[in-house]
């Protein structure tokens, strides 16, 4: 797969239709960042007037899973990927468009490195920050990953 924000779009249409339904989009995808967004709508609200947590958690989650999968698929190697816990915090409402950010390629890269090298699971902590239009955090969300070599 082609790891282009069109290309991982339609994924989340096929593979992770509830993300793709409530609005989630992948924005941008390099080595070392992935964003994903999520714009206030009908159908992704909760009675409070705000982005329902669940759809938030969505979004952060894969701005997360992407860099793990697009570093997975440069390894060339056959690895599988799971969250194994994850934390949440939430500070702001969540109105209008939010942005999630996850600036860790690195270490991705870094612990795909390692379970490669010693053949052994590897277990990272990635964060994704949420902020609204004005730059304003609503939501910080870190998830356990766990990677091991088939």
């Amino acid at each position: 797969m082609d790891f282009s924000p069109k290309k991982l779009n339609s994924f989340l249409f096929f593979k992770l239709p509830s993300a793709w339904w409530c609005g989630v989009r992948v924005n941008t995808l390099t080595d070392t960042k992935a964003t994903t967004k999520v714009k206030f709508k009908w159908f992704n609200q909760n009675p409070f007037n705000s982005i329902y947590f669940a759809v938030l958690a969505m979004c952060a989650e894969l701005a997360t899973g992407i860099l793990v999968m697009y570093h997975i698929k440069k390894s060339g190697k056959k690895i599988s990927m799971l969250v194994t816990s994850n934390t949440s915090e939430f500070t702001k409402k969540a109105k209008g468009k939010i942005i999630f950010s996850c600036n860790e390629g690195a270490l991705v890269q870094a612990s795909i490195e390692e379970a490669i090298k010693t053949n052994n699971s590897q277990k990272f902590w990635l964060k994704a920050s949420g902020v609204n239009e004005n730059n304003d955090e609503v939501a910080t969300f870190t998830f356990e990953w766990s990677i091991k070599v088939k």
